[in-house]
């Protein structure tokens, strides 16, 4: 396909999408940090990137930015969005998007749900699982991806959002068990709800 690509985020040893495409033929530029010449790239995709993109360089792209998130938009835009998805009882998936002036708020272009089965009783395992989801819905739709032959929808729901600062100080980690963890979060807020009142 011989296309130029920047992949912002995620290095080689932590996805293997930059070496999907490069299989494909095209030229993979990668790094993380938030200076970049947006013009000079056929596309730009981010995965595990940790900066916010500017109106600037959004004008400046040869097409939209694309985004992997690890949540079924608009459910959990932001951060931490597999802790989330337990806290708040919303669903999980993998959503690719075109970014636009938003956190997570662009068109969709693909999205999955994602069920856990039995064996996945960790935040880290569902973590993992999801992004194992969204490389395979990655890989599985790279061509229309890399020669842009897809069709966006827009979010038309609110869903929700959260902040780093939003993950509860009282935390136990990311190896807890899902199920004890979400109980005993909710026992402390209601603990905290009562005192307050």
């Amino acid at each position: 396909m011989n296309k130029n690509i920047l992949f912002l985020g995620y290095g080689e040893n932590e996805t293997s999408l930059i070496n999907e495409l490069k299989k494909k033929g095209c030229n993979v530029h990668s790094h993380n940090n938030n200076f970049f010449e947006p013009n000079k790239y056929d596309l730009v995709i981010t995965f595990g990137y940790r900066h916010l993109i500017t109106q600037k360089v959004l004008k400046e792209t040869k097409r939209p930015i694309i985004n992997l998130h690890i949540s079924y938009l608009p459910w959990n835009r932001g951060a931490h969005p597999s802790f989330w998805s337990f806290m708040d009882q919303s669903p999980s998936g993998v959503t690719i998007h075109e970014i636009n002036e938003g956190i997570d708020t662009g068109p969709i272009i693909y999205q999955k749900y994602v069920y856990f089965d039995k064996k996945e009783v960790t935040f880290n395992d569902t973590y993992n699982r999801l992004i194992v989801e969204i490389e395979k819905l990655f890989f599985s739709k790279i061509e229309n991806i890399i020669s842009q032959k897809y069709v966006t929808k827009p979010q038309i729901s609110k869903g929700t959002f959260q902040k780093k600062v939003d993950l509860p100080s009282t935390f136990s980690g990311w190896d807890a068990n899902i199920s004890y963890e979400i109980k005993r979060l909710y026992n402390l807020r209601k603990m905290n709800t009562k005192r307050i009142n």
